[in-house]
């Protein structure tokens, strides 16, 4: 990509924006540039990063509340906040080996952009919901803010969630405020081998409908759990269920669990496996995938989860469930056959999808998300046109011609 900026400053991000809006340029939007392979590709004359642009900005451990600049990696906050006893709520998975890009940082305003949350999303809910506010430049190079530094907050018009997930299409982000809370003094985990799909999501819908307060809950067939090595040893599928609290807690609520889910075989992870764990399950470790495999997320009420998995299989697809069910992680062919039957399925289950991989020539030939309805595609257009009227941000990311 020739005319790279990374500028330090958002008054210098501000000035490349309204200069490539002057001259009708598009501009290919990114952080450190572990997800550009998301989504459609970008035909862009420039490219803005915000890699340069970094730095913690306040951070309150009383007040629960963490700012940063969007290039600051978020092993840095992890780090940050892990010397306070306290975490990122969602969870946000590392994917940058997924998409290729295994040795780049990912980026909190990446992270934010995409909207991209782990296993702890089940029970805590999407990292838009913890985003208290943030600054952005939009395609007009103007600043903008939205939201604040409190978590009691009701200033001006709620842009967070319009803007996280946006992938850069309606402005670059420059600062995100974000919750957190305190990490837990212990973490266990509810092994439950040899169950199919089906019988696994309804374990996980108990275990998830308890009063034991499961953070994340999982299904992995056999091949799956096998590249995980604390589950290796299994051979079997496993549905996981996680328990997260003080030690004591722990250990009455999982052993409370499983008297209660009434399984013959249930094994108990300790702290220390768990977290390997539910980190590779975070970081789809778990999904086995060919350097030219696509790769497809989909969004689905957990129950039509396994319907989903099995209708992947039968074309040759692989992949696993987390959210209790409800994401299920798909790898194969990238082909636009595989792709269609991928979308299919989806849309059987009345759910949602996305092309998180797959190889330039596919991603500019296919929907990379559902195609929304001619009344919500208007909306959608009018927004993109208030937030980016020369059209020159990540142009056409997520849908084409836009």
């Amino acid at each position: 990509m020739s005319n790279t900026l990374a500028p330090s400053q958002e008054s210098a991000i501000a000035t490349a924006i309204a200069d490539a809006a002057a001259a009708a340029e598009p501009v290919l939007v990114c952080g450190n540039t572990t997800k550009t392979s998301m989504l459609r590709p970008v035909q862009a004359a420039r490219s803005v990063s915000t890699r340069e642009h970094t730095g913690i900005t306040l951070y309150a451990p009383k007040e629960l509340v963490i700012s940063a600049r969007a290039g600051t990696p978020v092993a840095e906050l992890e780090a940050t906040l892990a010397e306070q006893g306290q975490r990122l709520i969602s969870e946000p998975p590392d994917i940058a080996g997924l998409l290729h890009a295994p040795d780049r940082p990912q980026t909190i305003g990446g992270v934010v952009a995409t909207n991209l949350s782990g296993p702890r999303r089940v029970a805590w809910g999407a990292t838009r919901d913890h985003v208290l506010g943030l600054r952005a430049v939009t395609g007009w190079g103007r600043v903008i803010h939205s939201g604040g530094r409190v978590l009691k907050n009701v200033t001006g018009l709620d842009l967070c969630k319009l803007l996280s997930g946006s992938h850069g299409t309606l402005g670059i982000i420059t600062e995100v405020t974000l919750k957190v809370l305190p990490a837990p003094e212990a973490t266990g985990t509810l092994v439950l081998p040899g169950l199919d799909p089906t019988d696994g999501v309804a374990a996980l819908a108990a275990g998830l409908g308890s009063p034991f307060s499961v953070s994340a809950a999982a299904w992995l067939p056999r091949e799956a759990a096998a590249r995980v090595p604390e589950l290796a040893a299994f051979d079997r599928s496993v549905a996981l269920l996680r328990i997260e609290d003080f030690a004591r807690s722990v250990a009455y609520r999982t052993e409370k669990l499983r008297d209660t889910l009434r399984l013959p075989q249930v094994e108990i992870l300790d702290d220390s496996a768990s977290h390997l764990v539910w980190r590779a399950v975070r970081d789809v470790a778990p999904l086995n995938t060919e350097a030219d495999d696509a790769v497809w997320r989909v969004s689905v009420r957990p129950s039509a989860g396994p319907n989903v998995l099995d209708a992947a299989a039968k074309l040759g697809l692989h992949g696993y469930l987390d959210w209790g069910g409800g994401l299920v992680w798909l790898a194969g062919p990238a082909e636009a056959a595989a792709h269609h039957a991928v979308e299919a399925a989806a849309r059987a289950a009345h759910g949602t999808w996305m092309l998180l991989r797959a190889p330039d020539a596919l991603r500019a030939a296919v929907h990379v998300v559902p195609p929304e309805p001619a009344p919500l595609a208007a909306i959608t257009r009018r927004v993109k046109a208030a937030f980016d009227p020369h059209g020159v941000l990540n142009p056409g990311r997520i849908y084409a011609g836009l």
